[in-house]
Order: C-alpha cells, then structure tokens, then sequence
C-alpha cells in the first residue's frame, strides 16, 4: 500500500522518474491499485528535460497502477508486482502523458479508465 513520504516509479511519458506522495485522496492512510494520489516530482528523466510537461517540486495527481504488497482481486486470484508506479494525471483524472509503457491491472478496465485503456500496451 502507499503512504505517505511512499517514493514510486513513472511508467508514462510525461517527463517524471520518480514521485513523492503527498497525500492520498481516498480520505484513508493508504492507497491502493486504482486510487488517486497527490504527488510532488523528485527527478525528471534525463533525455527530456527539455520537453518535459512536468516540472520538478511540483504537485500533481497520480492514478497508482502497482503495487508491491499483494493486491487480490475479486475472483479470489492474489497479484503482486516488483515496483510502485503511478501515472500523472490533471484534475480531472485524465493522463498528461500520451504513451504508457507496460501493461495495466484489469480493475482500471471500467469506462472511467477506457482513455489509459487506449493509450496502454495492453491489461494483464
């Protein structure tokens, strides 16, 4: 689960590396796969400084799409992954970046998501 201070990959294009949670958005102390969090930047990539469209120390909103803790799923299957990644979102929940790389969990296949949907490799 994600906390607080919790440090976590970028797995799009926006120009991010590394994020910091600030706050998470559900109103609890964790967050999970699908939940919205509020994020500072901690490192830009190295290639696109230049054309970044975040800027570093600023404060964003994050969809986490994975966890390291165990995430189970409604027909009983338990899934765990080797990183926290997020991807940057605006406001209204939709990506700033126009690529995703890696594949997404299938809880974010409903038709709030269906945008990371078109953009993504794929659901696992």
């Amino acid at each position: 689960m994600i906390q607080q201070q919790t440090r976590l990959k970028i797995s799009d294009n926006s120009g991010a590396k590394i994020i910091k949670c600030i706050q998470c958005s559900s109103g609890k102390k964790s967050a999970g796969v699908g939940d919205f969090i509020v994020i500072s930047v901690k490192e830009l990539r190295a290639k696109s400084r230049a054309t970044s469209k975040v800027v570093k120390g600023e404060v964003y909103r994050a969809l986490i799409t994975s966890v390291k803790s165990a995430h189970l799923r409604k027909d009983g299957s338990v899934h765990r992954f080797g990183q926290n990644t997020a991807i940057l979102t605006d406001r209204q929940g939709k990506p700033i970046a126009t690529r995703i790389f890696g594949p997404l969990p299938r809880t974010l296949r409903n038709n709030k998501f269906m945008k990371l949907a078109s953009i993504s490799t794929g659901f696992f």
